[in-house]
């Protein structure tokens, strides 16, 4: 189950990917990882570079895919952003944001900078 889990949601990262790459993003980095999580992707657009959560549900009857990013997974997605930043020698002065994939069934949608 683990696994089917797994490949749904790097299928549904590679959509997203995919949307993005439509709608003018360029992608940087897929799953990158640092000591405390995980970033879905990281992509450029125009000057700014993006670091985008990808959340998927089947349907709302759960709730909404963007109930998933609480204030907890923001503040790991801040911390691995800043990490990103540095590995890559990147000033901390970059102009980014922190954009928000939602995916319900077939439906997607974009959140740009969805938080802080």
């Amino acid at each position: 189950m683990k696994r089917n889990l797994h490949a749904l949601g790097s299928r549904k990262e590679e959509e997203a990917a995919v949307y993005l790459e439509q709608r003018g993003y360029r992608i940087l980095c897929r799953n990158y990882r640092c000591r405390t999580g995980e970033i879905d992707l990281v992509a450029a657009e125009g000057g700014t570079l993006c670091f985008i959560e990808v959340k998927y549900r089947s349907s709302d009857a759960m709730g909404s895919p963007g109930e998933g990013i609480d204030a907890r997974k923001r503040g790991r997605i801040r911390t691995c952003a800043m990490s990103y930043l540095h590995e890559n020698h990147l000033p901390e002065e970059t102009s980014c944001r922190f954009d928000v994939v939602l995916m319900t069934g077939n439906r997607t949608e974009l959140i740009r900078n969805a938080f802080g």
